[in-house]
């Protein structure tokens, strides 16, 4: 039960970051065509101001589609808008890592400006200066590495049914995919931002959008099978033990 805990919580903080990029989006204007909790296809939903909001049949996150005709009619938009719709996604997971530890110290000392706002920024600032200072030895030790199935597996173990504990597994969780997402790399949101700002600087570099994006594709899918090969490696071992 407690891995099934750690997957939903998962799917949420993923949900959580497309639902940023969807809230971002529609404060600056750029048209929306679907918002889908879940992937797949779609089992109920409804159109309202020109948005398809639906419930899809894999209950693993989200996405939102914008609707826009192609690449060119996306470049079209204003870099500023580009610029907040990217970081939209980022700035959600922030957000829930910060209310994330403000529950938890509520719940320790009661409500203060000290234990809803401060000490969550204080705490969620410390704990990304430490992931950004990690992140270069995941190319020295890359066997370090886990991927989904690795964290549902040692998050279920840690968690257990503890809601604390699931609380801290979450500001985790939601401040490595902020990180991780604002990485210059196409095609994640930081590598967006890079394009977007060189483009602006030089436009014919945008003709270098498409092929970067390909590869990134290719670099984060072979990265996440090495990774989930890794994680079942370890949990087979863990099994014989």
């Amino acid at each position: 039960m407690s891995y099934i805990l750690v997957f939903f919580a998962i799917s949420m903080l993923i949900l959580l970051h497309e639902m940023g990029h969807f809230i971002a989006a529609k404060c600056v204007g750029i048209p929306v065509a679907r918002f889908s909790i879940g992937f797949g296809r779609r089992l109920w939903g409804f159109k309202h101001n020109n948005t398809e909001y639906r419930l899809s049949l894999i209950p693993c996150g989200g996405y939102v589609l914008l609707d826009v005709e192609d690449e060119q009619a996306y470049f079209a938009l204003p870099l500023r808008k580009r610029l907040v719709f990217s970081l939209g996604g980022p700035a959600a997971n922030v957000l829930g890592a910060v209310l994330c530890l403000s529950l938890i110290n509520v719940t320790h000392s009661g409500v203060s400006l000290n234990s809803v706002v401060v000490e969550p920024l204080r705490g969620t600032w410390e704990l990304a200066t430490h992931i950004c200072a990690a992140i270069p030895a995941l190319f020295s030790r890359p066997d370090q590495l886990s991927g989904i199935v690795g964290i549902v597996a040692a998050g279920g173990e840690h968690v257990g049914m503890n809601m604390y504990r699931l609380l801290h597994l979450c500001v985790l969780l939601n401040v490595n995919l902020a990180i991780l997402n604002l990485l210059p790399m196409p095609p994640l949101d930081g590598g967006k931002i890079v394009m977007g700002v060189i483009e602006k600087m030089c436009a014919p570099l945008r003709r270098l959008e498409l092929p970067l994006t390909i590869a990134g594709w290719v670099a984060l899918i072979g990265l996440m099978l090495y990774a989930t090969a890794l994680d079942v490696s370890r949990i087979a071992e863990s099994a014989m033990v």
